[in-house]
């Protein structure tokens, strides 16, 4: 841990978090709480005017709902995490809300629209409309029993809204064995601090938290597991649904482009376990696992599996895989459809991309 921070060697030893400036790299304090961490993210909101629905939608509806324009010269919309209550009452219109970063439709943009979540068509809409939601101010983020550094220390007894300000910062989450997991941006400005009844020296630091995106509160029994460490049998991920596997993913995904992996000698046989393939964080959580062992990563996406088949996340060509029931993967995934609608077959797509990677596979 780093050693510009106050506490004793025991308490740095079970700090998780670190709270680091962004531009200097120095770390302002470790902890080993952090309230608000979790929580519901600010999401988009939109309605879909004379909604002809082709499934019904309600409830959680994808990791990645896709809005197609029916105007070529306009590019696909993406929603994350998209969910809908449904059908307004009495109305033809349907609203849908997700994670955004308010790019949306463009401003007064009236033209159709077809609704698609990478798997099948969801229905169209003649009309979009974004509805700006009641403003509901965001809980903060409070480091709890922070052993500060003597800088922010001093800013704090400063007190100024200039000192105050620490600007960018990456919150560093480590599990409890000390291996990094993630680290979230944020800005960090502090609205107030105090004593904390954690022990002496030790602060409770609470920063503002509408500059904080929190993780969706849905994945915290998912972090919790791996705040224990990595999971140690593979298949850990297969018993969840869609969201939950791709919320896994994405501590996987962070966690592994942090870690340095070992590579192997050329010629290794890689062992692919294709039951539980039946969709795409599936896909990769899958070839994570052959390739690296539990809670292994070896892509995210198609271009992110072109990367790690060229050598730094712990293979080395030629090799071979072993794809196991590669029937359930063929099932589910030989039609998809990219972001703009088409339909193509990401199956055989992963097949030809790990045969150029130098992974000769064999399917069972």
């Amino acid at each position: 841990m780093i050693s510009a921070v106050h506490g004793g060697e025991r308490e740095r030893g079970r700090a998780r978090y670190t709270l680091v400036g962004t531009e200097h790299g120095r770390a302002w304090g470790v902890c080993a709480e952090v309230e608000g961490l979790f929580g519901d993210p600010r999401r988009g909101t939109y309605e879909l005017f004379d909604w002809v629905p082709q499934t019904e939608v309600r409830g959680w509806v994808g990791g990645r709902v896709w809005l197609v324009p029916g105007d070529k010269a306009l590019g696909p919309w993406l929603l994350e995490d998209a969910a809908s209550p449904g059908e307004r009452p009495g109305t033809d219109s349907l609203v849908l809300t997700g994670l955004d970063d308010y790019e949306g439709p463009p401003e007064g943009h009236r033209g159709p629209v077809r609704v698609h979540d990478g798997r099948r068509w969801l229905g169209s809409c003649g009309e979009v409309a974004r509805v700006l939601p009641a403003k509901r101010p965001a809980p903060p983020l409070v480091l709890r029993g922070l052993a500060p550094d003597g800088q922010l220390l001093a800013a704090l007894r400063k007190g100024t809204r200039q000192a105050l300000d620490l600007q960018q910062a990456a919150l560093e989450i480590r599990d409890d064995q000390g291996e990094t997991l993630t680290d979230l941006l944020l800005w960090a400005a502090v609205s107030a601090w105090r004593p904390s009844s954690r022990g002496t020296a030790l602060i409770d630091l609470e920063l503002d938290g509408e500059l904080f995106t929190p993780i969706p509160e849905y994945a915290r029994p998912l972090w919790e597991r791996w705040f224990a460490g990595p999971p140690q049998a593979p298949g850990a991920w297969a018993g969840f649904d869609t969201r939950h596997r791709g919320a896994w993913l994405d501590v996987v995904r962070e966690r592994g482009c942090r870690r340095t992996h070992h590579a192997r000698s050329a010629g290794h046989a890689y062992a692919l376990n294709g039951r539980h393939i039946t969709d795409v964080p599936g896909l990769y959580l899958a070839l994570g696992e052959a390739v690296n062992g539990p809670g292994g990563y070896f892509g995210g996406c198609l271009d992110a599996l072109v990367d790690c088949l060229r050598g730094t996340f712990g293979h080395i060509a030629p090799a071979t895989l072993l794809w196991r029931d590669a029937v359930t993967a063929r099932a589910h995934l030989r039609q998809v459809l990219t972001p703009d609608g088409r339909y193509h077959d990401l199956f055989t797509e992963t097949l030809n991309v790990l045969e150029e990677g130098g992974m000769h596979v064999t399917l069972a």
